[in-house]
């Protein structure tokens, strides 16, 4: 089968890590190693939570199914990074999804940003499948093998969202004066928020070779952002970094409401099933 027919779009091959088979594995990371797929996770997750409500509101009919789909690649990502923090911290995916409290979450605070317009929508995906693709591409070879094979299998398919923000981005910035005025609007509302990415603490000291350092990742994805914004005739953002602080738990009141939706029926349903 052809590599690039990973997306939720397609076929998964069958010889992928499934969140499945992650799930009734015999593993047991480490608590440090838990802790950063819970990080991971967490990205992948909160995002999905926020690109499933454009469904049935995006600007055509086309845009509705890619966004869905990039959502549904997310939670694979999600449920594989959890999966394998659960087997650490004896929980379930599902535990770490639904019954988790604002402050345990880990997700950097780009992820939490509400969708606002389309365009902003459009900025945020930039950024994040820019960082992860440049993230995932480096954990492929991680020392630790599980989060090896969650990347290779995840970079697959963060590339098809690298792409897809791409497009979006040359079209919306050289398009009418209402687009480009609406992007660049979407791009000064994120960049506060690009800066935590790039963040390292203790526990990526402490994870070594089995982690990727986050500041790594800083200048190829500069580059690969100023080629792009060259072509689209847009400048970067001067805007002064946002207060960081969710790797720690420390999130706006944003997460609370994003939560509460997410969170309502396992919470009020434990266990329940259809």
């Amino acid at each position: 089968m052809n590599e690039s027919n990973t997306s939720a779009t397609r076929i998964t091959p069958g010889n992928a890590l499934r969140p499945e088979d992650i799930a009734a594995a015999d593993l047991r990371p480490s608590t440090d190693v838990a802790e950063y797929a819970l990080r991971l996770g967490d990205d992948s997750l909160i995002l999905a939570q926020r690109l499933g409500w454009w469904i049935s509101r995006a600007p055509e009919l086309e845009e509705d199914v890619a966004l869905g789909n990039i959502a549904l690649d997310l939670i694979g990502h999600a449920r594989s990074f959890l999966s394998y923090a659960g087997h650490g911290l004896d929980k379930t995916e599902d535990d770490l999804a639904y019954f988790r409290r604002e402050p345990q979450f880990r997700c950097a605070h780009l992820f939490v940003q509400p969708n606002g317009d389309f365009a902003r929508t459009i900025a945020r995906q930039l950024v994040v499948s820019h960082y992860q693709f440049e993230l995932y591409s480096r954990l492929m070879h991680s020392s630790d093998a599980t989060l090896a094979a969650i990347a290779a299998k995840a970079v697959k398919e963060v590339d098809y969202h690298r792409d897809h923000s791409t497009q979006w981005v040359l079209r919306l910035a050289l398009g009418t004066d209402e687009s480009r005025r609406r992007m660049i609007a979407g791009l000064k509302l994120t960049w506060p928020y690009v800066e935590e990415l790039f963040v390292d603490d203790q526990l990526i000291d402490t994870l070594g070779d089995a982690a990727v350092r986050p500041s790594t990742l800083r200048a190829p994805f500069d580059s690969l952002i100023g080629s792009l914004f060259a072509e689209a005739e847009l400048d970067i953002p001067q805007v002064p970094a946002a207060v960081g602080g969710g790797r720690a738990g420390k999130h706006s009141e944003h997460l609370g409401y994003l939560l509460a939706e997410m969170q309502v029926l396992a919470r009020e349903h434990p266990g329940a099933t259809w």
